[in-house]
């Protein structure tokens, strides 16, 4: 069953359940549509986007907020056969202008948030020929949202589709320097949606509240569960940590996907008591999970101590595996905090060297996954997918190890690994141990050119709110805590730098302090 016939079969069993709820706090705006109202809407949208003549194979630029209609619109464009190509909300004209050359997209369906960034490169998308606008006053030759699919049928496309086709294609959110269009099919679409349910046994009686970006894998294959089980979910447009205990009191919230600043921040509001937890109603929140980086155990437990009985997980994924689930904690193994996780249901992993040969427990090497959700490829680079994808197995340029029961613990991303005097240090290592620092809120290590040792670590440290944190203090824990050639050798305070998903954005950090600048292009 494809993700599409996933969300007609939901408008047959439950038409008049809440399929999705739309929360703008600070305006106390508040939408509901039901999932009979939704599959509905994404008809129209199909309908309106054939009628314009989008058909299998074409692709359709998707630039918007999180919204209600952004789901319907993703929906919409699939439906069709064509492929959605969601964009970054932070993406300059000049990115915007780059995926759409790639996609060689045909329409644009766009937020009136990203208005002026497309009016200044209209002229030079000659593939688009339709832009459909998701807001009020529409700029000159662009077409209404609600416009548009009032005026198409509400009936099925009609478009025969199968899980061998391609549905999407996903630019990498860039941390290692590189975005690549990432091609996948209705097979991987329907590994994602059975692996989350799987892994977080998701029921129709769950409300997932969403908060990343969907148009990131992460966010969107984690509402997945909600959609192969009917399960309502709430997308939370605006984040605080107000905002989420409201949604969770208000909603009745029982899955919250939350990134590491988000629960960091939750934590320091509930710490200096500008948030009080007796003050909402939170016995409904069943899990709280992370992902999407690495996770610092002492965060974990530190949320533990607020909320004992929740149950906790972390799911490890990348955009060429679906998103999250090839690699997945478990809600029973909160004892192994320091792990990343269990091979995910549905999924093979392996460890393995630079030959390609199985690495023996406990040493590091990298990492390869195996399962039906394994992207297409690269899309129009053959030779980057054959360096990738090996007999089936996903190289994820992720160092880990594996321990004798079975846990996986991710030690750093092949690309950031700072080779000090012939040493392997690991940025993630050296960063958890900082970060449990009680002053400190954020922290990035990359590596430093030197000439003696060929680099060294460096430590970028955003302190705690309202508190004074030196040099001597960092250095003084390390001491403590670090060997000493993984002691950072420079401190630097400042803002770590992190993308929509919360992964550290570290070619920002090596242009910045180093002056190395990677390029964005494929």
């Amino acid at each position: 069953m494809t993700i599409v016939e996933m969300l007609a079969r939901n408008a047959r069993l439950y038409p008049d359940d809440s399929a999705l709820i739309e929360l703008k706090p600070s305006q106390k705006l508040r939408r509901e549509i039901t999932w009979k109202v939704f599959d509905e809407r994404a008809n129209r949208v199909a309908n309106a986007l054939t009628s314009r003549g989008v058909s299998k194979g074409d692709k359709v630029v998707h630039l918007m907020m999180n919204s209600i209609n952004w789901l319907e619109a993703y929906f919409g464009i699939i439906r069709t056969g064509a492929w959605a190509v969601p964009l970054n909300f932070r993406f300059t004209s000049s990115d915007i202008k780059y995926c759409a050359d790639i996609a060689e997209a045909k329409v644009m369906i766009l937020g009136e948030e990203f208005s002026e960034r497309v009016e200044a490169i209209r002229s030079q998308l000659p593939t688009i020929k339709d832009y459909i606008f998701v807001g009020q006053n529409p700029p000159q030759a662009m077409e209404s949202f609600e416009d548009v699919i009032s005026q198409a049928s509400s009936k099925p496309a009609g478009v025969g589709l199968n899980d061998e086709d391609e549905c999407a294609l996903y630019f990498t959110s860039g941390t290692t320097g590189e975005p690549k269009p990432i091609l996948l099919t209705y097979k991987n679409m329907e590994c994602a949606a059975i692996t989350e349910a799987y892994h977080h046994y998701q029921r129709h009686e769950d409300n997932f509240i969403i908060i990343p970006p969907l148009y990131h894998t992460g966010a969107k294959m984690h509402w997945f569960g909600s959609l192969i089980v009917g399960g309502r979910a709430t997308i939370l447009t605006e984040i605080s940590p107000k905002y989420i205990f409201e949604a969770v009191h208000q909603e009745r919230g029982t899955i919250v996907f939350l990134l590491v600043p988000w629960a960091q921040d939750i934590l320091g509001a509930l710490d200096r008591g500008e948030l009080r937890r007796g003050d909402y109603d939170l016995s409904c929140w069943r899990l709280m999970h992370m992902g999407a980086q690495p996770i610092p155990p002492s965060v974990v437990r530190h949320w533990k101590e607020y909320f004992p009985d929740m149950q906790y997980d972390t799911s490890y994924g990348l955009s060429e595996a679906t998103g999250p689930g090839c690699i997945d904690l478990g809600i029973e193994n909160q004892h192994k905090l320091e792990a990343t996780g269990k091979v995910g249901f549905n999924w093979e992993v392996r460890i393995v060297s630079e030959k390609g040969g199985d690495m023996a427990q406990g040493e590091v090497g990298e990492l390869i996954v195996k399962g039906n959700g394994v992207m297409k490829g690269y899309y129009k680079n053959p030779p980057k997918t054959a360096e990738t994808i090996k007999n089936g197995w996903l190289y994820t340029g992720d160092m880990a190890r594996m321990d004798s029961e079975g846990f996986i613990y991710i030690v750093d991303r092949k690309k950031d690994v700072i080779i000090t005097g012939g040493e392997n240090i690991f940025p993630v290592e050296v960063e958890n141990v900082i970060r449990s620092h009680p002053k400190v809120y954020d922290v990035g290590v990359i590596g430093f050119p030197d000439e003696r040792l060929g680099e060294i670590a460096g430590a970028v440290i955003t302190p705690k709110d309202g508190v004074t944190l030196t040099e001597d203090e960092i250095n003084a824990f390390c001491e403590q805590e670090l060997p000493r050639y993984k002691r950072p050798k420079r401190i630097i305070f400042d803002k770590v730098p992190r993308n929509p998903t919360g992964k550290i954005e570290k070619p920002k950090m090596r242009q910045k302090y180093i002056g190395i600048k990677e390029s964005f292009r494929v």
